[in-house]
């Protein structure tokens, strides 16, 4: 599969980055400027009210969404346009947007937790950095889709984005994430 702005990066098992070990990446920008994506699978202990101050209500998880501007809030959901400033990522999955009109659909109970993540956060690459990474065989590409943006379960996520991949990569899913204790 060929990379572009939608694609899952996962990484690969043997990847020992403490950022990126057994990450799911969302790609929510890839273009000749750079990549900009979202780790999907690596939820904190902190509750969205607990980090941001002056925000509604909202009893939501905060993610670690990668290593870059780890002080500022992003937003991945399923909104479209009517969050002005969204960016399509894929068709029926945003990113962004306008933050007090977010603010205020959450305060009016407009937005379910289903429907949005919260990132601390973000994964950045530079020009060709990524393309090397994946020749270096650190990353395996898969098709982005709100299913695993969403997914109920995220420490699950790298082992179930694996297995979608079919039998070639299904093996991959079960593997220890220390083989010495196999």
């Amino acid at each position: 599969m060929k990379l572009a702005q939608g694609s899952l990066l996962v990484s690969e098992p043997f990847l020992l980055d403490s950022y990126f070990k057994r990450a799911v990446v969302l790609l929510s920008e890839h273009d000749e400027k750079g990549t900009l994506g979202f780790i999907l699978n690596k939820p904190t202990d902190v509750r969205l009210n607990d980090a941001v101050d002056d925000f509604p209500d909202f009893d939501v998880p905060l993610y670690f969404g990668g290593p870059v501007e780890t002080d500022t809030l992003f937003y991945i959901h399923t909104l479209g346009p009517i969050l002005e400033g969204a960016k399509e990522i894929v068709p029926g999955l945003w990113w962004g947007g306008d933050y007090d009109q977010l603010k205020f659909f959450i305060d009016t109970k407009q937005i379910r937790a289903d429907q949005i993540r919260f990132y601390a956060g973000y994964s950045g690459w530079e020009p060709k950095q990524l393309d090397s990474e994946l020749k270096e065989k650190s990353w395996l590409i898969s098709k982005g889709n709100s299913q695993f943006t969403f997914f109920d379960n995220p420490r699950t996520l790298w082992s179930q984005v694996l297995r979608g991949m079919g039998n070639e990569y299904a093996i991959l899913a079960n593997f220890p994430e220390d083989p010495n204790l196999n």
